[in-house]
């Protein structure tokens, strides 16, 4: 047996550690997690049904152990951080200049320009259900039952959410845009090309 040999048996064995079988295991792992939030992609519904389970779920936990009140007021903080970026323009009008690219439309005569999210909905989903999942992971954890006088944290986040949204909603007031599809007029391209057909006929 030559030394070329040996140095290869021994690259072999060492090419199959632990480590490696690890990350290999940990990307396919990945690759299938991603592949199954590609297959919920289309169902909305079941996605924000299967939400508002884990939501209740974790409130129903909290209710009876009657703590993680800290752990209660972090996910809201990161759940109006969520919201802001659910209901922004994915180029502030403010910032944008005008020579940069396209901006929302700020008066009626101006081109429509669909609304783009700053956080798309399947993002904003996926990642108000992991926050969910990892605060009631904490409920099993004595270390993150913080003692706090609970109604001064829901009254400092009911006085923030306030001043979010209401500083939120003069910012669509004034740019003239709603971040939801349901209730505008759609664009109906069957009427518009018989419309043009009948245009065209002598």
């Amino acid at each position: 047996m030559d030394i070329n040999s040996v140095g290869a048996t021994t690259g072999d064995a060492s090419s199959s550690t632990p480590t490696t079988g690890f990350t290999q295991l940990t990307a396919s792992a990945s690759q299938s997690f991603q592949h199954f939030l590609d297959k919920t992609t289309p169902h909305l519904l079941y996605r924000w049904i299967a939400f508002v389970f884990i939501a209740v779920l974790y409130v129903v936990r909290v209710y009876l152990l009657q703590g993680f009140y800290v752990v209660s007021y972090g996910l809201g903080i990161y759940i109006l951080n969520l919201l802001i970026g659910f209901l922004s323009p994915q180029v502030d009008p403010e910032v944008q200049d005008l020579s940069d690219g396209p901006t929302l439309p700020t008066r009626e005569t101006d081109e429509f320009r669909p609304f783009v999210r700053r956080l798309p909905e399947l993002k904003f989903w996926y990642s108000i259900t992991k926050a969910f999942c990892i605060a009631f992971a904490l409920t099993f954890f004595s270390a993150f039952d913080v003692p706090v006088f609970w109604p001064i944290l829901l009254f400092y986040w009911i006085v923030l959410f306030t001043l979010t949204m209401r500083r939120q909603i003069r910012h669509m007031i004034k740019y003239k845009y709603v971040p939801f599809s349901f209730g505008k007029q759609r664009y109906d391209v069957k009427k518009a090309v018989s419309s043009e057909s009948e245009d065209l006929l002598p």
